[in-house]
């Protein structure tokens, strides 16, 4: 990278559109071009800011909508309720969600980027308008200078506001409506770790939207690197036709004052559609030329698009000089829908999808499961028994409280084994999890010569749900008789406790 920063530099040319040639940040102020699809993406912008300010305060089945409840380990989406136990659940949904990214991007390319990701949305639907609206519009009569103070700060109060907005929003998802009123109404001092977070969330968004910005999108967010994976010459991007634009020139205005005609190039050559009006590089988001060709800074935001447009309406030729397009069909190849890809994704993700449903629908009301032992393997009880402490996790997934029992299988039992529980039943809150600990018994010659009998324990709760849990105790290897067990049973109650 030193390497190429010092070429930069020799050359003119920069490494990243958000960095000069001698290292310093070169700050993009994006001139604003209206058309067509600026008009269809403002419209999905505010639809999405609503939805994502609206989500936390909707409730599904009297559960909010979506709650990633962190410190209580429990995610609410749409009615359903996940726990830290539904790995498979989890790891299903994750391999849905990214099966979904890999499609969209192999159909549509970078759609997400420039229409639907919350960097964008917010950058260019609600900091950007605002910074135009104190500062001016880049290219426009009545642009302002950005250095003046009184703007500067007035900016930075607005911005201030947006992000405390938008912090505080962000945090609801992760600690409910009702948890986030308590911290707003409350005097910081009564919970500051709550409200270091706050203030923390709030400063980063501050940073992002109001220093950071597209470089985001170009340093810190991975999508862009792995587009050239995903893609493939079929897929949908923004295309410069490089075959009718260039080559490029300047126009010229005839006697008549008809500025609609490219001018001729030397030896009679026909200039292409392309005026060099670099409209499409001043109206970039992210400081890139599309005539490049595809390039990893492209966010797919059609802003060039819309330029590019207008400028083509004024020269009376006609629009898609940039547009929405594939290599292949630039390339004069026919186009080609259905390929490898598009067909295995599909199929993929509907096979996924059903299986996060199967797994949905046919899971249990609870869970349990018996926790790694701890402290000694085995003590030997006055009585002469061998005992072995074993602690269960009992997990309610249902929506009401459930009291579980603990017992063992018949044939457990038949062969000397006894539970020693305090409680005949263990209560457990809805979508809580607990930890019990009890004490299985079972007589010397009940245990195998390698110290070892295999017994089953049975959580049921008297509504359905019912699980039959192996465990294998241990205890003295070989014959071990009575006498044996009453001078060492003080040493193994000290080894137990």
């Amino acid at each position: 990278m030193r390497h190429e920063n010092k070429h930069s530099s020799a050359t003119g040319e920069r490494v990243l559109a958000t960095l000069n040639p001698d290292g310093s940040r070169h700050w993009i102020r994006p001139r604003l071009s209206i058309g067509r699809y600026w008009h269809a993406r403002r419209i999905v912008a505010y639809g999405l800011i609503v939805l994502f300010a609206a989500l936390p305060f909707v409730q599904i089945n009297g559960k909010p909508a979506m709650l990633l409840d962190v410190v209580h380990r429990r995610f609410h989406l749409f009615g359903a309720t996940f726990l830290p136990t539904d790995t498979a659940l989890m790891a299903v949904l994750m391999l849905v969600i990214f099966l979904g990214i890999f499609l969209i991007t192999a159909l549509l390319g970078r759609v997400w980027c420039g229409w639907a990701c919350p960097q964008t949305v917010y950058m260019e639907f609600l900091y950007r308008p605002i910074e135009r609206l104190i500062d001016g519009a880049p290219g426009s009569r009545r642009s302002i200078s950005p250095s003046s103070a009184g703007r500067g700060l007035l900016k930075f109060v607005v911005f201030f506001i947006c992000s405390c907005f938008l912090a505080h929003t962000f945090l609801a998802y992760f600690v409910g409506v009702d948890q986030l009123r308590v911290w707003i109404t409350r005097s910081p001092f009564e919970h500051p770790a709550s409200f270091l977070i706050m203030a923390g969330t709030t400063a980063l968004m501050l940073f992002d939207f109001g220093y950071f910005r597209e470089q985001t999108c170009l340093v810190a967010c991975p999508y862009g690197r792995f587009q050239s994976a995903l893609t493939d010459r079929n897929t949908m991007i923004i295309s410069y036709d490089s075959a009718r634009g260039e080559p490029r020139g300047k126009l010229t205005r005839s006697a008549a004052g008809d500025v609609s005609l490219p001018i001729a190039a030397e030896a009679g050559v026909q200039r292409g559609d392309c005026i060099d009006c670099r409209m499409c590089v001043t109206t970039c988001p992210t400081g890139i030329d599309i005539r490049d060709g595809l390039q990893m800074e492209c966010i797919g935001c059609a802003q060039c698009i819309d330029a590019c447009d207008v400028v083509m309406d004024r020269i009376k030729r006609p629009r898609g000089l940039i547009r929405y397009s594939s290599a292949a069909v630039l390339s004069g190849e026919r186009a080609h829908i259905l390929r490898p890809r598009i067909m295995l994704y599909p199929m993929l993700l509907a096979g996924f999808i059903g299986l996060f449903v199967y797994l949905l629908v046919t899971g249990q009301s609870a869970e349990a499961a018996i926790l790694p032992r701890q402290g000694a393997p085995f003590y030997a009880l006055p009585s002469g028994a061998i005992a072995n402490q074993v602690r269960l996790r009992i997990v309610n997934r249902s929506e009401a409280e459930g009291r579980y029992t603990v017992s063992l299988a018949d044939d457990s039992v038949r062969r000397g084994a006894r539970l020693a529980f305090d409680a005949n039943s263990v209560p457990v809150a809805p979508a809580e999890s607990v930890s019990v600990g009890f004490v299985i018994e079972a007589p010397p010659e009940s245990f195998s010569s390698r110290g070892a009998l295999e017994v089953v324990l049975v959580v049921s709760d008297g509504r359905g749900f019912s699980k039959s849990l192996p465990y294998r105790m241990l205890g003295p290897v070989g014959r071990v008789d009575r006498s044996e067990h009453d001078d060492d049973h003080h040493s193994h109650d000290g080894d137990g406790d």
